[in-house]
């Protein structure tokens, strides 16, 4: 995929799946919603989580965006990067809004229409901006069928 196409399908993506680093150097691997944040993937989670332990621990992570059932339409972009843990309150609130709004809410809704239980979950979070260095992608349906 070009840059375009890349920006595109993330954009238009559900699920990222989330890798980061136990302490043994294994695999922690999740699914997270995301949302392209000022140019960033960027999820929240509990501050407490595992995957959140790990990241604060070995900042490497890659993401995985993946779409399609059969073969030949399989796509996906796979991003490789440093992920910076936010827990200043205003900016994890403000991220959080921006990824509820992907998945919950009109996007033209405005931080005071927040749903106060997003407020409250807040408190407990933090949001995971991933710095990309390295992007790698594949698109299936561009092969017509010469596998």
């Amino acid at each position: 995929m070009n840059p375009e196409e890349v920006a595109e399908f993330l954009h238009a993506g559900h699920t990222a799946l989330v890798a980061s680093h136990r302490s043994d150097r294994t695999i922690h691997l999740v699914p997270m919603w995301y949302e392209i944040v000022d140019g960033n993937p960027s999820m929240w989670s509990f501050a407490r989580s595992q995957k959140v332990l790990n990241l604060r621990r070995d900042p490497t992570v890659t993401v995985l965006v993946e779409a399609g059932s059969e073969y030949q339409e399989l796509r996906g972009v796979q991003l490789t990067g440093k992920a910076r843990i936010v827990d200043d309150p205003a900016e994890v609130l403000r991220i959080g809004a921006q990824i509820h709004r992907k998945y919950n809410a009109p996007a033209e809704a405005g931080p005071q229409e927040l749903p106060e239980a997003l407020r409250r979950q807040a408190a407990k979070r933090v949001v995971i901006v991933v710095t990309v260095d390295r992007t790698a992608s594949w698109d299936h349906r561009k092969l017509g069928g010469g596998y």
